[in-house]
């Protein structure tokens, strides 16, 4: 098999910050003062205006770690105004990189500012203040020499809940214990920890896929429980990133009794929970193979086809992700079923 790359790493999915724009400089009432010249008028320049506040999404991050102890963030104030005419500097850009996939909302989550889902993209959150007049602004015909000056306006201010849905071409869902990070461990280089327990796994893990000169990014989402879609369990936090997916690689445990209540009832919580889970291209994989009797497994997976009726099934592949048994299929028809997405997709 090939090498395989590990790309795990400390994960957050969502942070909340307090973000404030640098405020204008003031404006400068100063006036000409030189020898020989008696009525030298005002000078006071203006002052700078205050550093904007900006998101940019960069590759290669797949968390808001950075975000989780320092979560105040103020940018530069611009300089004030200066005698002999001159302006003050204008404070720097303060630029917040976050993971591509990023989501800026509302304080309350109701409103969405900006999702950061391309490399590069950038979000203005928060606009510096206008600098301040300095008093040469303030002549006139009747005040040839006034004694006013503007304060700079303060800078944006808010704050904005950063919610991260990772960026993967398959994610992996299912019940707890179903063997998704098993499957995740066998095919990348990625190690999550793994138990016999329910939600061995309480973060998305990532791992790369390789497949003859293709990669492919894999996510394992933390197992879903019936009502998840509303908080039960570990809640609808998870389902978010299955909406950055390509494809949704969907795991049973083979050795459950009843395959199809425990496929339909994964199906409801992601019809539920929107964002078009439902309708993206999907591969059913049965786990646990060498769990099962032949005979047994032959009966199960045509009464697991059979469920269906006439709507359309998805491809079912049977594996055993510990026992490292039809995991070169699985992998050939997942690069198969991609060839017809991205086709899909021009």
């Amino acid at each position: 098999m090939a090498t395989n790359k590990d790309v795990q790493m400390k994960f957050l999915d969502k942070a909340k910050i307090h973000i404030k724009a640098g405020d204008g400089g003031n404006g400068s009432a100063s006036f000409r003062r030189e020898k020989y010249i008696e009525f030298g008028g005002p000078n006071g320049g203006d002052g700078g205006r205050g550093g904007d506040i900006v998101f940019r999404a960069v590759p290669n991050v797949n968390t808001l770690i950075d975000y989780r102890y320092k979560t105040n963030f103020v940018a530069q104030r611009g300089e004030n105004g200066m005698g002999k005419m001159r302006t003050g500097a204008s404070g720097e850009t303060l630029v917040l990189p976050v993971p591509t996939g990023t989501v800026i909302l509302s304080e309350n989550e109701e409103i969405e500012y900006a999702d950061l889902n391309v490399d590069g993209m950038e979000y203005l959150a928060a606009r510096g203040g206008n600098g301040g007049w300095g008093n040469l602004h303030f002549k006139s015909p009747t005040n040839r020499a006034p004694r006013q000056a503007n304060d700079g306006l303060p800078g944006e201010e808010r704050t904005v809940v950063l919610r991260l849905k990772l960026i993967a071409d398959i994610g992996l869902v299912g019940f707890p214990n179903a063997g998704k990070s098993t499957l995740l461990s066998a095919v990348t280089a990625a190690r999550p920890k793994i138990a016999n327990y329910p939600f061995t796994t309480l973060n998305p893990q990532l791992g790369v896929m390789y497949a003859h000169k293709r990669e492919f990014v894999l996510v394992d989402l933390p197992g879903l429980i019936e009502g998840a879609h509303t908080g039960v369990g570990l809640g609808d936090r998870f389902l978010g990133h299955a909406e950055r997916t390509k494809m949704i690689l969907h795991v049973i445990d083979g050795t459950e009794s009843d395959w199809a209540s425990r496929y339909a009832a994964i199906r409801h919580e992601m019809d539920s929970y929107g964002g078009d889970l439902i309708h993206k291209p999907e591969m059913v994989v049965i786990n646990k193979m060498d769990a099962i009797a032949p005979d047994d497994l032959k009966q199960r997976l045509s009464d697991f086809k059979k469920s269906f009726g006439r709507k359309k099934k998805p491809e079912i592949m049977v594996i055993s992700a510990a026992g490292m048994l039809g995991i070169g299929e699985l992998v050939s028809a997942i690069e198969k079923q991609f060839v017809e997405i991205e086709k899909n997709e021009n």
